[in-house]
C-alpha cells in the first residue's frame, strides 16, 4: 500500500478540522518545497523521531550496457539518501 498526497491532506484534515484544506495543501507545499531547497543547498534535513535526509556525491565512472556489453562513462552525479531514525526502525521491525 502507498500513501499519496492527497490521502496525507485528508488524514491531516481529519486530525485538524478547524484548518481548512487550502491551508494544509499551502502548508504542506511549504514544508516540501524547504526540504528540496535545503537538499540543493547541500544542507542535512533531520526529522527527529522519522530520520535524515543527505545528499551524497557518487563518483564518476566507467559502466556498461548489459545488453550490447558496450562500455559507458558516467558522469558524477549527486543523489539523495535517506537514514530513518531508530524510532522508525524499531516501529517498522515490531521491536
Amino acid at each position: 500500500m502507498s500513501v499519496s498526497k492527497s490521502d496525507l491532506l485528508k488524514q491531516l484534515s481529519q486530525t485538524y478540522p478547524n484548518l481548512l484544506k487550502k491551508d494544509l495543501l499551502k502548508i504542506f507545499d511549504i514544508f516540501l518545497k524547504e526540504i528540496k531547497i535545503a537538499l540543493k543547498n547541500g544542507e542535512r534535513v533531520e526529522l527527529r523521531g522519522w530520520g535524515v535526509f543527505y545528499q551524497k556525491t557518487q563518483k564518476s565512472r566507467n559502466s556498461r550496457n548489459p545488453k550490447t556489453s558496450e562500455t559507458v562513462y558516467t558522469p558524477e552525479k549527486k543523489k539523495i539518501n535517506f537514514k530513518m531514525s531508530k524510532e522508525l526502525f524499531e516501529l517498522v521491525n515490531e521491536k
